[in-house]
């Protein structure tokens, strides 16, 4: 509901899957918890990560072996768009130690039709049941979003104070653009509109979305924005935020809120993408400001 440029989006991803990353290894394990997910290449692993108990290291002082802390990441993918997106940002984090998990949230990754079916409570809940395995296994588990999955990561983050860290890119929890007020009457007369996703500088790069916005589902989003905003006052974890300084698709209302939160908040403004920038120009610098953010928080343990 943006006005942006045009770009090609494709709406047919071949790699919408849910997917998992072991720390240190990249090995790739297909999620069995999300039905319809088809892997699209073979796998290095069939299962969980190990528990931080299975893991030992030397100690600097003794060379006494001791458990290593075992870290994970949950990122939550954008409205309309899939877990890909989301893939260079989970390399490089698996690359550095961390396990990391990116669910496909319901009623994405297959057609826009079937999103006007979900509900926020749907995608929330797919990435609480994701968030519990994590820390059932692991003893850090860091959140991190990309646009409304920001204002998922949020979310978890105000009901899970154990959360150490959480890191944004182009988070989306509010709008100035004042036509979303008659999402809840519109969305009974039009089931969808042109799409909002693609908005990336760089032209060598696109991001497998929906070329089309159910209407339903962006109400159903308007309602999770309320509920995170309502609830930030328990926003208290240390909080990374990415801003594009040019963004076509969320405006300057989610962080200016954010700002009022009782957290440690960080802002790092990117000067050469996009909305989508963890596929944009400026990914690897989200890449390793996030690594380098969560790092903090892991040597506190």
């Amino acid at each position: 509901m943006v006005n942006r440029p045009v770009r090609p989006v494709v709406t047919v991803n071949p790699e919408s899957q849910s997917y998992r990353l072991a720390a240190a290894r990249g090995a790739l394990a297909d999620d069995p918890a999300s039905p319809g997910d088809s892997p699209t290449r073979p796998t290095t692993a069939s299962g969980p990560v190990l528990p931080a108990a299975s893991r030992t290291v030397p100690t600097a002082a003794s060379g006494a072996v001791r458990p290593e802390v075992s870290r994970a990441v949950l990122l939550c993918h954008g409205f309309t768009s899939t877990p890909s997106s989301l893939r260079p940002l989970a390399d490089h984090l698996a690359a550095r130690g961390y396990d990391v998990s990116v669910p496909r949230l319901p009623g994405h990754g297959t057609t826009w039709r079937e999103m006007n079916r979900t509900t926020w409570t749907d995608w929330y809940d797919r990435e609480e049941q994701e968030y519990i395995r994590l820390a059932a296994s692991h003893d850090l588990v860091f959140v991190g979003g990309m646009s409304m999955g920001g204002a998922l990561a949020v979310r978890l983050a105000e009901r899970h104070p154990e959360i150490p860290a959480v890191a944004l890119v182009n988070p989306s929890i509010a709008t100035f653009d004042r036509r979303y007020v008659f999402l809840p009457v519109l969305s009974r007369l039009i089931p969808s509109i042109p799409g909002i996703s693609g908005d990336i500088k760089n032209p060598g790069r696109r991001e497998y979305a929906y070329d089309r916005t159910p209407l339903a589902a962006a109400n159903s989003m308007r309602q999770l924005w309320k509920d995170v905003v309502a609830h930030l006052d328990r926003l208290t974890a240390p909080t990374l935020v990415f801003r594009s300084t040019v963004d076509h698709v969320v405006d300057d209302a989610s962080l200016g809120l954010l700002r009022g939160a009782p957290c440690e908040l960080t802002v790092r403004m990117l000067e050469n993408s996009y909305h989508v920038a963890t596929l944009d120009n400026d990914s690897p610098q989200v890449q390793a400001g996030t690594a380098d953010f969560f790092d903090r928080f892991t040597t506190r343990h």
